[in-house]
């Protein structure tokens, strides 16, 4: 039987196991996919803890972690189109990425692009898309001045790229240990913590026009008051928090075609996706632990057939 690794109850890591599965079997709109890689990001922990996403339901335990996959159409489930038996392709799994096979919804998948190899396809349904999304969500002109709190992990390094390539000074938090990959991304480094908003003002002295937060917490509320319209103040790492604070979640769209559009930046070079770590499906505890504890750089991806 196929492999899957897999949370048993909420709570630790101590939770977490391998376990023999049934294959999926594909319904309606569903693809089965035989995976290639699979992305791994903080949600991943998260579910794990019990966290559940705003107006989503709790799957069943065990349940398969990861939210990102790419792979290999194994079956074509009734109703589906624009799809065959064979296609390379990439979205956001219904069974959980961390396995041999998963479910994709086809209206959310793509298809991946021949130059683009399965594991960095399997950087983009999540920390891709969420990065594009929030730069069209702020629509800001080429020589606006943007913010990006956690500019070193995953969403954080796509979203300083395609803000880059757009004629936007990205000024962005990260780590120390983070600084010099930041800045080759074209961003000015400023540390997170105590007196972010002074080092802040500091690097940008004509002041900020946005905030892309993805770390929340007191570093979002530190940086909140910098921007003069709230309508530009956005997260993806503390929705209740940036509410209260005036400004508003990142709009995910979930789309094909937002999938598909950022593979073509992939395609044409303005956005990498940084994979800087890859672990075998039998290393997914050490992979998920790397972005638990927060040591990941760019972005970890599990790669898992051949």
């Amino acid at each position: 039987m196929p492999k899957a690794y897999v949370y048993t109850r909420f709570g630790g890591p101590e939770g977490e196991a391998f376990l023999d599965l049934p294959k999926p079997v594909p319904g309606p709109g569903e693809l089965l996919v035989a995976v290639r890689a699979a992305g791994v990001n903080p949600v991943d922990w998260k579910l794990r803890t019990g966290y559940t996403r705003p107006g989503a339901t709790p799957k069943p335990l065990p349940t398969v972690f990861g939210s990102e996959a790419s792979g290999v159409v194994e079956q074509v489930g009734e109703g589906v189109r624009g799809f065959a038996v064979g296609d390379a392709v990439f979205g956001n799994p219904v069974t959980g990425g961390y396995a041999e096979y998963t479910l994709l919804p086809a209206a959310i998948t793509a298809h991946k692009p021949d130059s683009v190899s399965f594991t960095d396809a399997a950087a983009l349904p999540v920390a891709g898309a969420t990065a594009y999304d929030g730069i069209k969500q702020l629509d800001l002109p080429a020589g606006a001045t943007l913010l990006i709190t956690g500019a070193g992990g995953g969403v954080g390094v796509a979203a300083t790229q395609i803000a880059v390539a757009s004629g936007i000074r990205v000024v962005g938090s990260a780590s120390a240990g983070k600084k010099d990959f930041v800045e080759s991304l074209g961003a000015v480094h400023v540390l997170p913590g105590p007196g972010l908003q002074e080092r802040v003002r500091a690097a940008a002295p004509d002041g900020v026009d946005a905030v892309f937060d993805l770390v929340g917490g007191a570093d979002l509320e530190a940086v909140a008051g910098l921007v003069p319209d709230l309508a530009r103040l956005i997260s993806a790492g503390d929705k209740p928090r940036v509410v209260t604070l005036g400004g508003a979640a990142v709009v995910r769209l979930r789309t094909a075609a937002v999938l598909e559009e950022v593979a073509e930046l992939v395609v044409a070079g303005t956005l990498r996706p940084y994979v800087t770590r890859t672990f075998p499906l039998a290393e997914a505890a050490q992979a998920l632990r790397v972005v638990e504890e927060g040591h990941a750089l760019g972005k970890i991806v599990i790669e898992v057939g051949a």
